[in-house]
């Protein structure tokens, strides 16, 4: 197997090395070359393992596919509270004893939680594979939920969302522009949970969640570092074969989706005003995007980066490092999620800047944005940077199991980075200029402001 510093050497020279060999070439066949060994067991636990012998270490990732867009009303927040609680004891390791077993021997860990997925990972040396693998099973299988635990974790998250939400005006414009797009459905939901559905659910509620999606047939183990592949799938037998699946959980998740929606408010243009604690307007101006995979989604993420990413973007040279500038910042970003997906801008005006002025400037920038902004050199510039960016985290073994767990739960092949790929270097600036007019030039918008004279 190439070594990782090998191969990232290799990333930077197919992009940067010249016309003949580089990434952009129609005919270039690409591989990473990581020797994945991928096993399923009879429950439906799917693992993953690269044997990386470089360092004596390793990383463990979960993933569960459940995140917030499974959650109804009543009950949301559930997978952020069950983040909470799958590290305050298990049947076999009590309170306490996950974190002090993995810090005690040498380790770290943490998890998060997103509207489509739950991932838990831990880093540790090689030694203490046995150690995980033990851990993890007996929080999937025997997770306890002890009451007075429960209780302390809800008010830690309701404190949680007042910090990062309730009293961070970012926060508010992230929530206000999610819960207007996606009105009705369960991606206008914030993550962490609704404060009434917070206050109430119960642990019993909570408990029912976790039996039902936290179950083998509904994760993936990506194990990456100084392992033995085979004394991985041995001991993950072990420990994780006799845990039971969820019966009929595909019907039920895909009953689920059905039956609600994820799509972007269409045929609407809305502006609200939020009140804030900054001295200067912030903004968010949100249009509908495409789902992960969807072939305009790739498309929209070069376009993203075009228009609102780095110094040299447009709309950065536009407002921030002009002449006359209007904004200390501004960031365009393509959020694809599973179902759905948004395109956003978002930015901060400078003080004594005029908040209607701007948005007249800006809605008349990106009018002009799509013939302006797009060329061919800002295609190649872009879509280099992309590609370099997307393989960057292959040097450590954490980032190669996000890397490899995030296309396997997603795309269900881990291998998807290829088809990535080729759908990147398909893009024309032609399919780029009808995309910014289908996307950004209608009025299918929302436009969020807040500060503290709103």
């Amino acid at each position: 197997m190439s070594q990782l510093l090998q191969r990232s050497l290799i990333v930077f020279l197919l992009v940067f090395g010249g016309q003949a060999c580089s990434i952009l070439h129609k005919n270039h066949e690409y591989d990473i070359a990581l020797n994945v060994k991928k096993k399923t067991l009879e429950n439906g636990l799917t693992i993953l393992v690269v044997e990386n012998k470089k360092l004596p270490i390793f990383s463990y990732y979960t993933y569960f596919k459940v995140g917030s867009k499974f959650e109804v009303p009543g009950i949301t927040g559930s997978s952020h509270l069950l983040e909470h609680m799958m590290f305050k004891g298990a049947k076999k390791y009590g309170a306490g004893e996950f974190d002090k077993l993995v810090e005690g021997n040498g380790g770290k860990n943490n998890a998060y939680t997103s509207n489509d997925l739950t991932v838990y990972y831990e880093s540790l040396p090689s030694e203490h594979f046995d150690v995980i693998a033990d851990l993890e099973a007996d929080r999937m299988q025997n997770l306890l939920l002890e009451k007075e635990s429960f209780e302390k974790e809800r008010n830690v998250v309701l404190e949680e969302r007042k910090l990062r939400y309730e009293n961070r005006d970012s926060g508010k414009l992230y929530l206000t522009m999610m819960k207007t797009a996606f009105k009705g459905t369960p991606y206008g939901s914030s993550v962490i949970g609704e404060i009434e559905d917070l206050k109430t659910v119960s642990r019993k509620e909570v408990l029912d969640y976790f039996k039902k999606y936290y179950a083998p047939n509904n994760a993936v183990v990506v194990v990456v570092g100084d392992v033995d592949a085979k004394h991985v799938f041995k001991k993950m037998q072990e420990k994780f074969g006799d845990i039971k699946p969820t019966k009929n959980l595909d019907k039920l998740k895909q009953k689920h989706l059905s039956e609600l929606g994820f799509d972007f408010r269409k045929d609407f243009e809305k502006t609200i005003h939020l009140k804030g604690t900054g001295p200067v307007p912030q903004f968010m101006l949100a249009f509908q995007g495409k789902k992960v995979g969807h072939k305009d989604a790739f498309t929209l993420d070069i376009l993203a980066s075009i228009l609102g990413e780095g110094k040299s973007s447009y709309l950065t040279e536009k407002f921030v490092i002009a002449k006359n500038p209007q904004l200390s910042s501004i960031q365009a970003a393509n959020y694809t999620l599973q179902e759905s997906g948004i395109f956003f801008l978002m930015g901060e005006l400078l003080p004594e800047r005029k908040l209607n002025s701007f948005i007249k400037d800006l809605k008349k920038e990106l009018s002009q944005s799509c013939e302006k902004a797009i060329t061919e050199r800002s295609l190649q510039k872009v879509l280099n940077q992309y590609l370099v960016g997307m393989f960057s985290g292959l040097d450590t073994n954490a980032g190669i199991a996000s890397f490899l767990g995030d296309r396997e739960v997603y795309f269900g092949d881990y291998n998807f980075y290829k088809k990535e790929i080729d759908m990147y270097r398909s893009i024309s600036v032609d399919q780029l200029k009808t995309a910014c007019q289908q996307y950004i030039n209608n009025k299918e918008s929302v436009l969020i402001t807040v500060w503290n004279k709103n």
